[in-house]
């Protein structure tokens, strides 16, 4: 768990620095979101920790001329439950690379729809009254997804997010989808 924070710590540092860079061009344009929200794995393949609350940050950024942004995103989510003394934990992490298309029919509302390649970091606990055992694999796979937001005061965006991940990984021997169906509420900056 430990390694997933230092991780997030870093990946944030790297994704806001790089913004700042950019941000600092007239000729570019983008945005830095964070979101809030949850996650739903494949029930068959995590039941009892098929839920997840779930973290993102995400980047995307274009010269004002292209047609598409290119996206970047560290999003971070994690379940727990308790049965019969048994507790799971899961946790899973997935870096985004791809294009995001947002449109501007008006000045302060952007629908937008993206989508790209995702690795994603899995790990799985179980503890029974102190004895633990855990297995963790990273996957290749592809992600999409689109949403809703408002711009306001030219800067701040606010709105929603749905999407879709799938990559799989082998844990305790057994192939699971360690991707699935995300939904946030979107909080950032737009410059």
């Amino acid at each position: 768990m430990k390694k997933v924070f230092m991780v997030l710590g870093v990946s944030i540092g790297c994704i806001v620095i790089f913004s700042a860079q950019v941000c600092a061009a007239p000729e570019w344009t983008g945005n830095v979101n964070f979101t809030l929200g949850a996650k739903a794995l494949d029930e068959d393949d995590w039941e009892p920790v098929e839920e997840h609350g779930e973290f993102g940050i995400h980047a995307d950024f274009r010269r004002h001329e292209w047609p598409v942004n290119l996206a970047v995103a560290l999003v971070v989510s994690a379940g727990e439950d308790d049965i019969e003394g048994f507790n799971f934990e899961a946790i899973t992490s997935e870096w985004r690379f791809g294009v995001k298309k947002i449109w501007e029919p008006t000045p302060v509302m952007r629908p937008f729809i993206g989508g790209g390649v995702t690795f994603i970091g899995s790990e799985l606990e179980a503890d029974y009254y102190g004895v633990s055992v855990s297995d963790d694999d990273i996957g290749f796979g592809v992600w999409i997804s689109g949403g809703l937001y408002w711009t306001l005061n030219e800067c701040f965006n606010l709105g929603l997010e749905l999407g879709y991940s799938t990559a799989e990984v082998t844990l305790f021997d057994v192939d699971v989808d360690a991707g699935g169906g995300h939904a946030g509420l979107i909080l950032g900056y737009h410059w």
